[in-house]
């Protein structure tokens, strides 16, 4: 079977996010004054193929911890999707 995964990647909460305050202190310049607690993340889409999707977490879930993701500053959520065969 096929999957899709999107992951999203943040930083754990009390760690520095020096894009996002960079942002916050920018946008009331352009007239946006009422942004707070901006945070700047990436989301990483992929496809895989596995047996089933426990095994595709799973293996997210594992590439998240060794590749995608800094487990001392980051936190991550993965959604994983069916993809459906034409």
């Amino acid at each position: 079977m096929r999957f899709e995964a999107r992951i999203d990647v943040a930083h754990l909460p009390g760690v520095l996010d020096p894009q996002g305050a960079t942002v916050e202190r920018a946008l009331p310049a352009l007239g946006y004054t009422n942004v707070s607690e901006v945070t700047i993340a990436k989301t990483i889409r992929l496809v895989l193929d596995a047996p089933s999707v426990d095994a595709a977490q799973e293996q997210v879930d594992e590439m998240c911890k060794r590749l995608l993701a800094n487990p001392v500053i980051e936190q991550y959520t993965i959604a994983i999707t069916k993809l459906v065969s034409v």
